[in-house]
C-alpha cells in the first residue's frame, strides 16, 4: 500500500492571481482550506512579485493555518533577510516570518542556474 501525499504547487505570481480570482468568485475560503490542509505546499519564486494587501493577508492566513501541521517549501532568489521588506506591512511580516523562519530548514544553493546550464547544453 502506498502512502499518498497531497501536495499543492504555486508559482507566487499565479498564487496572487488565484487569490484575487477566488475573492471575486466567492470561493476564497475553499481555496484557503485546500492550501492550508495539503500535506506539502510548494511556493516558487517568492519575492518576484510584490504583495498587495489581499495577498499579504492570504499568505498570513495560509502560514498560520499550516504552522506546526504541514510542510511548506518556499523557493526564492532573494535572501531571507529581505523577505520582511518583500512582504511589507511590518506587523504581518513579523508574524509570517516568525512562523516560517524559526521553524524551517534553509538550503542556500550556489552556482549557476540549472535553467542556464540546460540551455547551454541544448
Amino acid at each position: 500500500m502506498r502512502n499518498l501525499i497531497k501536495a499543492s504547487y504555486f508559482n507566487t505570481g499565479k498564487l496572487h492571481e488565484e487569490i484575487k480570482l477566488s475573492k471575486i468568485q466567492g470561493n476564497y475560503i475553499k481555496l484557503l482550506n485546500k492550501i492550508q490542509h495539503c500535506d506539502l505546499l510548494i511556493i516558487e519564486d517568492f519575492g518576484l512579485h510584490s504583495l498587495d494587501n489581499h495577498t499579504r493577508q492570504a499568505l498570513f492566513d495560509i502560514v498560520e493555518g499550516r504552522h506546526d501541521h504541514h510542510s511548506t517549501i518556499i523557493t526564492s532568489q532573494f535572501p531571507v533577510k529581505t523577505w520582511h521588506e518583500i512582504i511589507g506591512e511590518s506587523t504581518i511580516a513579523d508574524a509570517i516570518l516568525d512562523w516560517l523562519v524559526f521553524n524551517f530548514h534553509r538550503l542556500e544553493l550556489t552556482g549557476d542556474s540549472m535553467r542556464k546550464k540546460k540551455k547551454l547544453k541544448g
